[in-house]
């Protein structure tokens, strides 16, 4: 048989003759042999059949039912539906030599059955393994501040790229997240006190610049207070009144502070 013929899938002589056994074998046995000639495949997913292993011609079948020859077909079903996975915890030295135990999700589908049977043996397994190591390479150059903030960025990085590698799979990589990072002990200890450190060195700051604005404000009033003596009598007066108020109690006061100046002036 030629190049063409295996192009075109035919069957040659000895393929022929296969087939009219199978149809033999049917005839002889029906209807018991629909049992295993009439397979169903649901609305979710494809069936690649082989005949004498070669794919038939059409790619894959389905969803409905069809009719598969005994002894010379063989059918395998894949699911079209989007998987989720988890990748296990990597333990990954980032680029400024810190160690961070990181997990991440992804989410995956089959878009072409035939290529996902033919061309990979587990398609979602080898995905599975391939996100683990594109994990590793991605994170492993950024700092560790970048797997804080950045978690979106790293998650588009990675999913662009297993999209991009497992294209001949069959398989289509929609979305990647980054589940958890986590630090060692020591450095979540170090990162608290310094964030406590900063938080204090904040108060301070905000504590000084109100003492600040509360002595100008001070001063000023005194200059207002100089300026007038009619003021610093209210102010005396405002004082007593607001003691007064406070405590229920007699208070025993000097001469007005009028009286008071005159005299020491004398």
């Amino acid at each position: 048989m030629g190049d063409q013929d295996d192009h075109d899938g035919g069957l040659g002589c000895c393929g022929f003759v296969l087939m009219g056994l199978s149809i033999f074998i049917i005839i002889i046995f029906f209807p018991f042999s629909l049992c295993f000639s009439i397979k169903v495949v649901q609305e979710y997913e494809r069936a690649v059949i082989f005949r004498l292993g070669r794919v038939l011609s059409g790619g894959a079948k389905g969803p409905g039912l069809f009719f598969v020859f005994p002894c010379v077909d063989e059918f395998k079903k894949v699911d079209m539906r989007t998987v989720a996975f988890d990748v296990p915890p990597q333990e990954i030295l980032t680029k400024d030599s810190v160690t961070v135990s990181v997990d991440a999700v992804v989410y995956a589908r089959v878009f072409d059955a035939t290529l996902s049977v033919c061309n990979v043996e587990d398609a979602f397994k080898s995905t599975k393994l391939l996100a683990a190591t594109t994990l590793r390479n991605i994170l492993g150059t950024k700092i560790m501040s970048e797997l804080l903030t950045d978690r979106d960025v790293i998650s588009e990085s990675m999913q662009t790229m297993l999209d991009e590698a497992t294209d001949p799979w069959g398989i289509k990589v929609e979305r990647v997240e980054m589940k958890d990072v986590r630090l060692p002990v020591q450095l979540q200890r170090a990162m608290a006190a310094e964030a406590e450190s900063s938080r204090e060195a904040r108060a301070k700051v905000v504590a000084a610049e109100g003492e600040q604005k509360a002595a100008r404000a001070l001063k000023e009033a005194a200059d207002v207070i100089t300026e007038s003596p009619a003021a610093m009598q209210l102010r005396y007066l405002q004082t007593l009144n607001g003691i007064a108020a406070e405590r229920n109690s007699t208070i025993i006061f000097p001469l007005p502070i009028d009286m008071l100046q005159s005299l020491i002036k004398r």
